[in-house]
């Protein structure tokens, strides 16, 4: 089955963009296209996506917004937002509210593509430059780490994996554990961080190594 995308984008030229390049990859397709956040959420109701392309400067309901309501009806949907905004606060703003990954628009498709794959696979795709922009953002609000002190030493090493990048089963076969235990290590991790998506966790991760 291929994964199963939509696209939630005000500017009809790059929704149509977004659209042609989903359909014309093989292993993806668009099933829903979507100019505002409350259209979505009302698609929501008639498709069952895997992943949703969402710019964050949407008319009406925002984008942060949007990822609340589309979450609470799909909590299984991964979210990678798209935008020209590389604000720190909207950033941390939509990955509290369940997105997964975060791209600027200015991106080459093949990264956009990666990240349907990387999302779907339980990556959390985020440039190195996002990535810090995530950890400026925790850095800001006075989010506390002392929690990490809970985190067992195999659960950091999983963590610091999920911060470089690798997927549930590159870590497995690191580690030569199955991936069903890498799932349950990470949410463990997320319990006891208190955070509700892998890029926060990768987010608390990377502010360790400054």
């Amino acid at each position: 089955m291929p994964i199963q995308v939509v696209v939630i984008e005000d500017d009809s030229q790059v929704r149509k963009h977004l659209e042609q390049l989903i359909n014309d990859t093989e292993g993806l397709h668009c099933i829903g296209s979507y100019g505002t956040g409350e259209a979505a959420v009302d698609g929501l109701s008639r498709h069952h996506p895997d992943v949703a392309l969402l710019d964050i400067n949407l008319p009406g309901i925002s984008g942060i917004e949007c990822v609340h309501r589309l979450k609470e009806r799909s909590p299984q949907l991964q979210v990678v937002m798209l935008t020209v905004s590389d604000d720190s606060d909207k950033i941390f703003q939509a990955l509290q509210q369940g997105a997964s990954g975060y791209l600027l628009k200015s991106c080459p498709p093949s990264e956009i593509l990666r990240a349907i794959h990387e999302v779907h696979a339980g990556g959390a795709p985020m440039s190195g430059y996002i990535a810090r922009k995530v950890v400026q953002s925790f850095q800001k609000q006075g989010r506390s780490i002392s929690d990490d002190e809970n985190v067992s030493p195999r659960e950091q090493e999983i963590l610091g994996w999920v911060a470089k990048g690798f997927i549930n089963k590159e870590i497995a076969d690191i580690l030569k554990i199955s991936t069903e235990t890498v799932r349950s290590h990470l949410k463990s991790i997320y319990e006891k961080m208190h955070v509700r998506s892998r890029a926060q966790a990768v987010a608390k991760r990377l502010r360790l190594d400054i």
